[in-house]
């Protein structure tokens, strides 16, 4: 156990030498972009849309849940590794052809979302913003797949984050590009252009090297059950005693952070700051400062190791929620430009630099023979109980205002923070106990 959750050191720090020398970092970075590009689009982005309509604002808050797909997606994972997907494998290869099936459904939900009202008929932006929210967590089940397979272990600190600048750069296209396009043009034009991003993903995906995995038949499948509790069984019984903590731990890290991030959008909006100068702090500004907390991340892992970087990330990204209720407090009708960019590029800094953390934890939990289906469960495990939770947030800022929203928020991260000490503390205790 002592292996995966404290693992030997890689490179992590990525530079552009990988991305020219490496078809494995080249075809990555397009499949990150391509992951980027629905995620916002499911809800984030599009609760400034559903702001415009005049949707309630409890309502709004509920639909957060529109992204539970992401959450649950460790249902359907194993079967993406066993299972081909229809005509696109039999060109592609099973991970890749999945890969471009998950693609093509993601660009028609996006089209599917941009002939919507939601002012009129919100029942259509949902039917179409659950299947977005579907094809984007199977992309990102796939693409997981295709990275943890196509490298060896030492590769995949870079791995992961030529996947996270990638993807922050397809979040800043779903983010930036997407608001000011509907400020321009409206929403149906940004949505429309959102299913054309797409495309450089596919191309990607055409050109990415085929997995070694790939070109082996699968073991005969079990069963719809055993299928999916296979590799559910054999990471408990292979973390032990300390299977219990290390998954609380992991379930609760991002809960502070998905809270935030459901109010972040009606917030701003609140405050009566217009869609281009919401695009140019949190994407435009956002973007540089999410990569510089990526690259951050990346060296002190390297330097301090995962488990005190965690601790780190936990209490840095949970206090970055009191930028917020200062700016609760004391910004407002679209002035203070730079108390809002100040405020909230501290909270992305923050996310950025938790977010790498989480993922190299995460990976070093998983294995190899169970690793896309591992990393599905961990990643919807950490996801799972902030977004439930997220449903209920509009709720809480009617029953007291933002301010007091986002200190409650912040607070959340104390009990985290506490059982990473301890997780750190008894992995400590183990290695000493262990015999040479």
């Amino acid at each position: 156990m002592q292996e995966q959750v404290l693992p030997a050191k890689t490179e992590t720090t990525p530079s552009l030498r990988h991305l020219i020398a490496d078809a494995r970092i080249r075809a990555m970075f397009g499949l990150g972009f391509s992951s980027g590009i629905p995620f916002l689009l499911v809800y984030v982005t599009q609760s400034a849309w559903l702001s415009e309509a005049k949707v309630p604002l409890a309502i709004i808050g509920m639909m957060s849940e529109l992204t539970l797909a992401y959450k649950f997606k460790f249902v359907w994972a194993p079967f993406m590794d066993q299972y081909d997907a229809p005509l696109f494998s039999r060109l592609l290869g099973r991970r890749r052809g999945w890969i471009v099936t998950a693609q093509i459904g993601v660009a028609l939900a996006l089209i599917g979302v941009a002939f919507g009202d939601p002012a009129h008929w919100l029942a259509w932006t949902i039917f179409f913003s659950l299947a977005l929210g579907f094809a984007g967590a199977t992309q990102d089940i796939v693409i997981d797949g295709w990275r943890i397979t196509v490298a060896p272990p030492e590769n995949a600190g870079l791995m992961s984050s030529w996947s996270e600048i990638g993807w922050r750069i397809g979040g800043f296209v779903s983010g930036a590009g997407a608001l000011y396009i509907a400020d321009a043009f409206g929403w149906r034009a940004a949505y429309l252009s959102m299913a054309v991003c797409m495309l450089p993903g596919m191309i990607a995906a055409l050109l990415a090297p085929e997995p070694p995995s790939d070109l082996r038949p699968h073991a005969r499948s079990d069963g719809f059950v055993a299928t999916i509790v296979a590799p559910i069984k054999e990471l408990l019984t292979r973390l032990g005693t300390m299977g219990i903590p290390i998954l609380l731990l992991v379930a609760g890290f991002r809960m502070p952070g998905y809270l935030s991030s459901a109010m972040a959008m009606p917030l701003f909006k609140h405050l009566h700051y217009s869609d281009a100068d919401i695009a140019t702090v949190t994407k435009l500004f956002g973007f540089w400062v999410a990569l510089a907390g990526t690259f951050t991340a990346g060296i002190i892992i390297t330097r301090l190791g995962i488990m005190a970087t965690l601790i780190i990330g936990t209490v840095f990204a949970s206090a970055s929620h009191l930028a917020l209720a200062y700016l609760a407090a004391y910004g407002g009708h679209g002035h203070d430009f730079w108390l809002f960019a100040t405020a909230v590029s501290i909270d992305s800094f923050a996310y950025a630099f938790a977010s790498i953390v989480l993922i190299t934890y995460m990976s070093t939990l998983t294995a190899t023979e169970h690793a896309a289906s591992q990393y599905a469960l961990l990643t919807s495990l950490c996801a799972l109980p902030g977004s439930l939770l997220a449903g209920t947030s509009g709720f809480i800022i009617e029953r007291e205002d933002f301010t007091w929203f986002f200190i409650e928020t912040s607070l959340i991260g104390i009990p985290v923070a506490l059982l990473a000490l301890y997780v750190w503390h008894r992995h400590l205790r183990e290695r000493v106990q262990a015999p040479a």
